[in-house]
Order: structure tokens, then sequence, then C-alpha cells
């Protein structure tokens, strides 16, 4: 599948033969005539740095992407935009990590994680109570 995005970029999103249906995201993204902007990890945190929703995945993955709105926002991307994606999850549990996938799959950026995307269990994150963090890369028009 191909997406033309601004310009003259082409992102061709495409999932490998003999390999495994992902559940939502593709293998490979391939990007051509673009510049590439690398979003720092979009973490759960509000605007005065107090962490959102202490123990609660789905209260932090909400705030997260809030904050990936506004950095996609500043960066002029749109979800649609992502190339690579990559969710990182402290989780006791297997469903902890499907529940923040979906919810992320679910939400109006839902594209950042329709293209080549990985989800991460993890021990720890950087601030004390963080469960989630959302890390993306966009390719936009551009010279490269």
């Amino acid at each position: 599948m191909v997406s033309a995005v601004a310009g003259d970029v082409t992102i061709q999103r495409s999932n490998v033969p003999g390999l495994a249906e992902p559940p939502g995201y593709t293998h490979v993204a391939a990007v051509s005539g673009a510049r590439l902007v690398f979003l720092a990890g979009q973490v759960p945190l509000d605007r005065h740095g107090e962490l959102v929703g202490p123990g609660d995945h789905l209260a932090q993955t909400a705030r997260c992407l809030e904050n990936l709105a506004a950095a996609l926002e500043a960066a002029g991307a749109t979800p649609r935009d992502a190339v690579r994606t990559t969710v990182y999850v402290v989780a006791s549990e297997q469903e902890d990590m499907g529940r923040v996938w979906r919810a992320i799959l679910a939400s109006d950026l839902g594209d950042v994680v329709r293209t080549a995307a990985t989800l991460v269990g993890v021990a720890r994150l950087g601030y004390t109570g963080q469960l989630v963090e959302i890390e993306v890369t966009v390719a936009l028009a551009g010279a490269g």
C-alpha cells in the first residue's frame, strides 16, 4: 500500500509475504523524497511536569497521546506521516501491553502505529511511576 504525503514524499507501507499478519502495524515502511523528523518519546507528564494517571496505563496512554499530538503539530506533521513508532510499556501482565496498544489504535492518532511499529515491555521508564512512552519518527516534505 502506498500513501502520498505533501509534496513529493512517498511512504510505502507493506507486509512481508510468509510472515504472520501483524495486529495493526506493517512490517515495512519505505520513504522517498522526504526529510525525517525524530520526535522524542512522549511521556505522561502534564504541562507542569507532573505525572498523569499514577498506576493507570490507559490514563497515561491518553496523556502521552495528547503530548504526541502537540509534538506532531509543532513538527508540522500528522499521524499519517509516521514511519516508525516504538511504544514502551511497564507491565506486569501481558494484557496491560495489549490494552495500551488497542487504546492507541482506537485513538485519533491511531495511524502512528499503523506503520512500522514495535510494542516493547520494559521494567521501568525514566520518571518515577511512568508506565507508557511513545516515540515516533515522521517523514515530511522538504530537503533531506
